[in-house]
């Protein structure tokens, strides 16, 4: 069965992330495919404190090794990314960094929110998965904090969101399932 992780990016107090990660997990919940959620804070990463680069694979700590184990089982990733400063965030930014084969030859879609969406975060993010040699779907769910949130805060998504996210899980289901054969012929 395909496996697809659902990491929150926003490690932040009063976050509106954890809201939005878990409208996911739910639309999810009645998928073919098993979704599970990731939040940042309960993976704590220091600052990139490898010695040698992640491509190399050679990671020496435990924390590493840790985060490794846990993102490798997984087939497929939904990046639940806040925009902060037209990027996304640091957080999701150094776990991604830590790794590299974990990464590679899998799937992964992109759901944002901020003032614009979120739309640079998850753009910055889409070349960001290019170099680790992930398969971005086109579908993206970006959540406007102006039209998606009440007052900002309380998460309303408009009706046309429920439907991007549908198409997403679709798109992303199928590039996981078509690259685990990727894998298993390496």
């Amino acid at each position: 069965m395909t496996k697809i992780a659902i990491i929150l990016g926003s490690t932040r107090p009063n976050r509106n992330g954890e809201q939005v990660a878990d409208w996911v997990a739910k639309a999810a919940s009645s998928r073919a495919a098993t979704y599970d959620l990731i939040d940042l804070r309960d993976h704590p990463l220091p600052f990139l404190d490898e010695p040698v680069p992640p491509s190399l694979g050679q990671y020496q700590n435990d924390h590493t090794k840790a985060w490794a184990e846990l993102i490798d089982q997984y087939d497929g990733y939904v990046f639940v990314t806040p925009e902060y400063n037209h990027s996304t965030s640091a957080a999701l930014k150094n776990a991604i960094d830590y790794l590299y084969a974990e990464w590679n030859d899998k799937a992964c879609a992109f759901v944002g929110y901020g003032s614009l969406g979120g739309s640079r975060a998850i753009e910055h993010l889409r070349g960001i998965a290019s170099e680790l040699q992930m398969a971005h779907v086109r579908q993206q769910v970006s959540l406007s904090l102006f039209a998606d949130f009440e007052d900002m805060s309380e998460l309303k998504p408009e009706p046309q969101q429920a439907e991007a996210l549908e198409t997403l899980f679709e798109q992303l289901e199928k590039w996981a399932a078509a690259l685990s054969t990727v894998r298993d012929a390496a």
